[in-house]
């Protein structure tokens, strides 16, 4: 299941997520930035967990249920709470890393509901932005946490 949707298609054994999510399925949101688990530009969440689908297997996804940004949208097409902060407070220059930011901070706020920003900044360490300096990524992750649960 990608995005709460059957995807099957027969696959090298080989591929990678990240190439089956933008090549097979379609969902380009997903970027890859350095294929060596460093930029996080290709974080997803599998089965609710971040994780790097350059590091992942397209075959160990099946059965399991891929979360990309292209999923966290509501069925009417209402951003998720953490789309809604990233856009509010700037948490983007060029983009490229937006939307592994975004999943990465989404499993942040599952895992630590109320964070400080010191904690904010020690869970994205795995993640890489070039463009913004963090602080309005840290801003729109702190922003996010204070909505209420949807």
């Amino acid at each position: 299941m990608v995005n709460g949707a059957p995807v099957a298609a027969d696959v090298e054994d080989r591929m990678l997520l990240v190439h089956f999510l933008r090549e097979t399925a379609g969902l380009t949101a997903t970027n890859v930035g350095c294929d060596t688990t460093s930029c996080g530009a290709c974080t997803v969440l599998l089965d609710g967990e971040s994780v790097k689908s350059c590091t992942i297997l397209a075959a160990q996804a099946d059965g399991r249920q891929v979360t990309t940004v292209e999923g966290l949208a509501g069925p009417g097409g209402e951003l998720h709470p953490m789309q809604r902060a990233f856009r509010a407070e700037h948490g983007l220059q060029c983009g490229f890393c937006t939307p592994g930011m975004v999943m990465a901070s989404v499993s942040l706020l599952r895992e630590n509901p109320h964070p400080t920003e010191a904690e904010v900044r020690s869970g994205l360490e795995g993640n890489l932005c070039r463009c913004t300096g963090y602080h309005n990524i840290v801003r729109a992750v702190l922003a996010a946490a204070e909505e209420p649960a949807s």
